[in-house]
């Protein structure tokens, strides 16, 4: 058994304290097993945890769910701090001056009107701070890891930012429709899926083109992605329960398509 006091009620240094014991010897053996790389999935789905409880409006699961986030970097925080390399201490330090830098007008002389300015000069602060000298070099920086909906948005806000745009809302939708008919087109000729103007390459310039389209109109294409999920998963479940236990692809594509029609009926009354 390690020596460690157990209370009524804990704090930060005692998390870091038990993080340091889990994976001392005599701590937990798959603690101490454990490496960024090992653990790095954790990471993700803690936060994706996290994120579910806020859209589910759940306090009592958010307070859990930031612990199960604010552990996983302590762990990797802790994983450095042996090595050497930096600690949790750091973690914080660099954090807090980076606020403090980037927040010019709360903690400097710097005025602003409002948020978007906000907004502007924390993109000029952080392309400063990471030696970004060009646009090209903010889209490079925009992580690969991020969802690529995500990512497609981030690196079109960008290009709008440095001038790169349609002069209108509607030129979008008018290259949504282009990069549409190049997949049409890529389909029908039976060229290479992988090959240059192939299936994939026209399909990937159409999910781009149609989440430019959903920054331009202030949506969010994640959302509006889950969003159209869900409405086919409550569509399909109708169509299924018609089908009365039937395969499918028994009833034929006529009477799918009823079936479908009558659960967007059900769905609008």
């Amino acid at each position: 058994m390690v020596d460690f006091q157990c209370k009524p009620i804990y704090d930060y240094t005692d998390l870091l304290e038990i993080m340091k014991l889990l994976r001392e010897p005599g701590g937990c053996p798959w603690d101490r097993e454990q490496t960024h790389e090992s653990i790095r999935r954790n990471f993700l789905e803690e936060t994706c945890e996290a994120v579910e409880a806020i859209d589910s409006k759940d306090p009592a699961a958010l307070c859990e769910e930031l612990g199960d986030v604010l552990m996983q970097v302590v762990f990797h925080a802790q994983i450095e701090s042996e090595s050497g390399r930096f600690s949790m201490s750091d973690v914080v330090d660099g954090v807090c001056k980076k606020l403090i830098y980037r927040h010019p007008h709360v903690f400097g002389e710097t005025r602003v009107q409002g948020s978007g300015e906000v907004l502007d000069n924390w993109e000029t602060l952080k392309r400063a701070e990471k030696g970004q000298s060009s646009t090209a070099d903010a889209i490079d920086a925009v992580a690969r890891t991020l969802p690529a909906l995500w990512r497609a948005e981030k690196i079109g806000t960008k290009a709008v930012k440095a001038g790169f745009a349609w002069p209108n809302s509607t030129g979008t939708l008018v290259k949504l429709e282009e990069e549409t008919g190049e997949l049409v087109h890529a389909a029908q000729a039976g060229t290479a899926q992988d090959g240059p103007h192939g299936v994939r390459e026209e399909l990937g310039d159409v999910l781009f083109a149609a989440v430019q389209v959903a920054r331009e109109f202030g949506v969010d294409p994640e959302e509006a992605l889950h969003a159209a999920s869900d409405k086919f998963a409550r569509r399909f479940r109708f169509v299924e329960n018609g089908a009365a236990g039937r395969p499918l692809g028994s009833l034929g594509a006529e009477r799918l398509e009823e079936l479908w029609d009558a659960a967007k009926t059900e769905e609008r009354s």
